[in-house]
Order: C-alpha cells, then structure tokens, then sequence
C-alpha cells in the first residue's frame, strides 16, 4: 500500500514521514526539572539541542493526569474528541466508579492507529500497562505494530504485542514499577527498537516515579535526566526528528514543614448535604497510589439533582486552598472535557494544595517524602523541544498534543 503524502486524523492534517518521528513523553516533568540539570552540567546533548533546535513550552490537556494527556497525544486532540477525561471516572451507564483504561472508553482513532492502517510501522512502549491498551487501540499486533509495556517487559509476545524476547533484546532485568530504571526501560527499548527496525512513529511514555518523590535540581532528579540525556543522544545520531513534552507537570502540595496541603471536599459536602448525598470522584486514581495516595488538585464532584449546584459551587470556592470551581457545562467547555463523563461541579486546587475525598480513604503512610503531584492548572506548563529549528504557526496555542503535527510537518528534514 502506497502511503500518500498526507492524512487526516481526527480533523488534524499529517505529513507522511520522512524520518522516524519518535516522541518521548517525560511524566510529570515541568520545564524546570531539564532546566536545572542543564545549568548543573548534566544533560550536555540536551543544552545543544536547546542552542541547534527548538526549545518551547506548551500547555498539556486538562485535568493534568496521565490518561487524559497521553490520549490527547496519542490523538492530536483533547478529551472532549477523544473521550478519557481522568484516570477514574464515575461510569453513568453501569452506575458505578471505573479506570479509564479500557479501550472502549476511546472514541476516536489514534494517529498510530491510522498510519499503521496506511501500511506505516509504529511502536509504543509505556513504563505502566494501564495505557497500554488504551494506546494500542485499533493496531493489529505485527512487526510493524509494536505496543508493550516495560512493567510487564517479561510477559510481551508477538500475538499480542508485536514483539517478543524484549528483556534480552534490551538487555536490562525486568524494573520494579517504584523505581526510575522502569522508565530507563523503556528508554533503552525504544532506541533498540529503533535501531532494529527504524519505525515510522515511536511513542515513548515514562513514569513520574522520581517527580513524584523530588524536585526539580535535586541531586536524584538531576541524576534522572542525565540517564535519559545519553538516550536523546542515541535516537538523534540515528536521525530521527525527536520531539520531547510531558503530560503534565508537578508541584509540592505540602507546605514548608512537609506537612500534606489536602482539602477533603467529600467531608465538606457531607456536613453540607448529608452523607453520601453527594459523591466525589478524583480523576487522579490509578493503581499506583504509593506515588500520591489519590491526591490531585482536580476533582469532580456530583450532586442531586434538586441540589442548588451554584450555591454549593460558590461555598466550595470560598474554602481556602481552592483555587477554581465551575458547573459542568462551564467546565467542558473552559478545559475542552467530554461533558457526560465530568461532575456537576469541577474544583481545582490551588499550587500546594492538593483535593481529597474524607481523610481515612487517603493512605499516606505509604510516602516516604512530602507530597508532591498534580492535575490543577498550576501543572498545566510542560516542555517542548525538538531536535530541529521549527516555527510555530502565529497564534497558535501549542499543546502537548501537537507533539506528532510538529514532528512530521514543520521540521523537514536534515
């Protein structure tokens, strides 16, 4: 099948590639993070790809999780196109809580989906599987249709993933999922993934295990970024556009003494409306919860229906350490949600605070640092840098989700 010079997916317009494109999404990696490892001498490759390509910022998708945004790159869209609006979500049809990581909850196509349809190669290797279905939507597992996860490195075949033999082929054990060798994983295969089989498209998604736990100019997180320094390096030589973002980024929700910042709206709204009148679902859940015990600063709220949802929404944003909150309709519209998978009311938390439901469903004991994490507005800044000159189209707000449009129509070629 012959490719043609471009195609359209979800409205967007796409240059068929000249080179591989490889996209790394850094999770939870806020410009500051690559900034202070450059100024501390540890990301040399990085420092002249800042000073010979394009070093910008962009705005990730609203809320600042890691479904949402890694859906929105893997589509070119936000949620309100693509449909996952969090990493949890209350489920009307089936009248109950979920994770968004079935496929079924994607209503459109990936860009993946679409070129590998066209007869282009891709690969996707994620640090956790909970996205792994979600991005491989729509691929028939081949040689030329590669989707695996680095936290199940060990249990990857070539029925169901493409590939096969991936720990020996990268040469690396299999890596704990609390740990920053599961994103060096995925790293080291991408660029052997890249070098055997030079894929059209190559998503690489990370985990925020060590932003989670340090900030950014920390000797641990400079250590971090100079790992993955020496890999940018590697998918460059092999001339490949390179385009690094991230889904979100991360602050401290803690204050000077360590102690969590948390308003528990669920208990607010119990001593408001009763118990269990009301519920409170935060986007943020995910089975990984060591990393932020379900604390973000983005929640959905639901109410009756005969609730004043305007008086309640003005109460909530009278409580101190709220920084936003809108009625639906307000919400999907402002952030670009799917509004029938949103509350009635949506509250954002303010920069060092973080949202919760009642405090005895909030296991911290697990965190070994003071908390830190994300999902309001204030983590919504991530970078974007790419290793060729590119100029964005005047008045164009650029998203982390313009990350395949940038790479395979505004960087030519070498």
């Amino acid at each position: 099948m012959s490719f043609p010079n471009s195609i359209e997916v979800n409205g967007r317009d796409y240059r068929a590639p000249v080179a591989p494109v490889v996209v790394v999404c850094i999770d939870g990696s806020e410009p500051d993070y690559h900034e202070q490892a450059i100024a501390h001498g540890r990301m040399p490759y990085l420092e002249r790809l800042i000073a010979s390509g394009s070093a910008l910022t962009g705005d990730c998708a609203m809320p600042s999780f890691t479904n949402p945004n890694n859906l929105s790159i893997a589509t070119g869209q936000p949620p309100a196109v693509h449909g996952i609006s969090g990493n949890f979500f209350f489920d009307p049809e089936r009248g109950e809580e979920v994770m968004m990581n079935e496929p079924r909850f994607l209503r459109v196509p990936t860009i993946f989906a679409k070129f590998a349809e066209l007869g282009s190669s891709v690969a996707i290797i994620t640090a956790k599987d909970k996205l792994r279905r979600l991005l491989g939507s729509g691929l028939e597992p081949s040689e030329k249709a590669i989707c695996f996860s680095s936290e199940k490195a060990d249990q990857v075949t070539v029925a169901e993933h493409g590939i096969e033999n991936v720990l020996e082929r990268v040469g690396k054990p299999l890596a704990s999922v609390y740990s920053a060798d599961l994103s060096e994983f995925v790293l080291a295969a991408g660029v052997a993934v890249l070098q055997d089989q030079r894929p059209d498209l190559v998503y690489l998604s990370l985990t925020d295990y060590v932003q989670h736990k340090y900030a950014p100019g920390t000797p641990e997180a400079d250590d971090f970024y100079a790992m993955m320094d020496g890999y940018f390096a590697q998918i460059d030589v092999m001339g490949a556009v390179l385009v690094i973002t991230a889904d979100h980024g991360m602050n401290a929700k803690s204050d000077s003494e360590g102690k969590a910042g948390v308003v528990f709206l669920q208990e607010l709204l119990d001593e408001r409306l009763g118990k269990d009148v009301s519920r409170v679902i935060l986007p943020i859940t995910d089975p990984y919860t060591v990393h932020h015990g379900a604390l973000g600063s983005f929640a959905c709220v639901h109410l009756p229906v005969d609730a004043d949802h305007a008086a309640i929404a003005a109460e909530i944003a009278a409580t101190d350490g709220v920084q936003e909150v809108h009625l639906k309709t307000a919400a999907a519209e402002l952030f670009e949600l799917p509004e029938d998978r949103i509350g009635d009311l949506i509250v954002i938390g303010d920069r060092n605070v973080a949202l919760g439901t009642t405090p005895d469903r909030h296991d911290l004991s697990q965190l070994d640092r003071p908390l830190r994490s994300h999902g309001g507005l204030t983590e919504q800044k991530v970078p974007f840098l790419v290793n060729r000159p590119v100029t964005i189209p005047e008045g164009h707000r650029l998203r982390n989700f313009d990350a395949y449009w940038v790479g395979l129509n505004l960087t030519g070629t070498r």
